[in-house]
């Protein structure tokens, strides 16, 4: 019993380690200099350089420590937590451009490490908030997502990605041969456009006009708006400005990973417009340890495609799932060169087409 015990608080503690990334930006924007670009050289160099050598782990949580782990509210507050510290981030790096005279190259380097923030944080976590049925939940989701610029993504992820993933109907999913530059534009505007066509189809079907405030998406972009205009006024336009490069920043790690989760994956189409259900090789994988950990299980990607509504702490492998051959950031920095990119994804594709 002493021993299950330990391992559950294990189980529990060692999601700590992932406030060691919003630790990062805050070293640099206090310390400045070349600490300025402490967060992408950790983990961009550092982090895929260890996933490299340290082995992931395929094992899944038995019943019991699965219904301990769902039953534990410690997993919640952990991603709570991180609305007040990207807000944190946010207002001392806005402050930092604002008030404190910097060097061009530290001013490049606060803008990645804070727009990198706003990816792994805002977005990521409010990614995984934003599937919960609480509607205090789906709020924190909100206002991450808020700071990082990408509201819409809460309509189009939750409602048109996890439907339509795998498909061509999907702006999110990479084709084969498509390189992560073509990817980027396609799927940034093809995710905020889907998003409006989502919102005026929810608000057409309730008799509700989608010129009204009752379409959210309406009331994001008015968000969104107010927020830069409210910098800009208070801090300044360079202030403004840097908001929405680190919002850019973030969004461009989001689509990154959404290139890689689903690059050249298909599902089977049955009949014209109605295709198999999602499951677990539909999505890349990575059982990589460091990187579940920093993400909250993000690279566990297949189990969450196949049961949305899995919490991250009990997310499981599945032995049919595609494995990528190293962590995300290794991967993310993989795509960058679309000629070794596919050289690497070419073989582990025509295993999809087995299945």
């Amino acid at each position: 019993m002493d021993l299950n015990q330990n391992h559950h608080r294990w189980q529990a503690a060692k999601y700590l380690l992932a406030y060691f990334v919003p630790l990062l930006p805050l070293i640099g924007l206090y310390l400045k200099g070349y600490w300025s670009f402490l967060t992408p050289v950790l983990l961009f160099g550092l982090l895929p350089a260890l996933e490299l050598i340290m082995p992931g782990t395929t094992s899944n949580m038995d019943d019991s420590t699965s219904k301990k782990a769902l039953a534990s509210r410690w997993y919640d507050v952990l991603l709570y937590l991180n609305l007040p510290i990207l807000y944190t981030i946010l207002a001392y790096y806005l402050y930092t451009v604002a008030y404190i005279p910097l060097a061009g190259y530290e001013l490049v380097g606060l803008t990645l490490s804070v727009g990198i923030i706003c990816g792994a944080l805002g977005i990521n976590v409010g990614h995984e908030l934003g599937h919960r049925k609480n509607k205090y939940e789906r709020l924190i989701a909100q206002g991450l997502l808020l700071g990082s610029l990408y509201m819409h993504f809460y309509i189009e992820h939750n409602r048109g990605h996890h439907r339509h993933v795998a498909t061509p109907k999907d702006p999110a999913t990479a084709r084969a041969g498509e390189t992560v530059y073509q990817f980027w534009p396609r799927s940034i505007w093809g995710g905020w456009r889907s998003a409006w066509r989502l919102e005026a189809h929810r608000l057409q079907q309730k008799g509700i006009s989608p010129f009204s405030l009752h379409n959210l998406m309406l009331r994001f972009q008015l968000l969104q708006t107010a927020l830069i205009v409210g910098l800009g006024v208070t801090l300044g336009w360079a202030a403004a400005l840097a908001m929405v490069i680190v919002g850019l920043v973030g969004a461009i790690m989001l689509e990154t990973v959404n290139y890689l989760e689903h690059y050249g994956l298909l599902r089977k189409e049955l009949s014209p417009g109605r295709y198999e259900p999602v499951k677990p090789h539909h999505s890349w994988n990575s059982n990589h340890t460091l990187g579940r950990i920093m993400l909250y299980e993000l690279t566990r990607h297949s189990d969450h495609h196949y049961r949305a509504s899995r919490k991250y702490q009990v997310l499981r492998h599945h032995e049919e799932s595609l494995e990528l051959p190293t962590g995300y950031p290794g991967m993310m920095l993989l795509s960058l060169l679309p000629p070794i990119w596919f050289k690497v994804m070419e073989n582990r594709l025509s295993l999809q087409t087995q299945m």
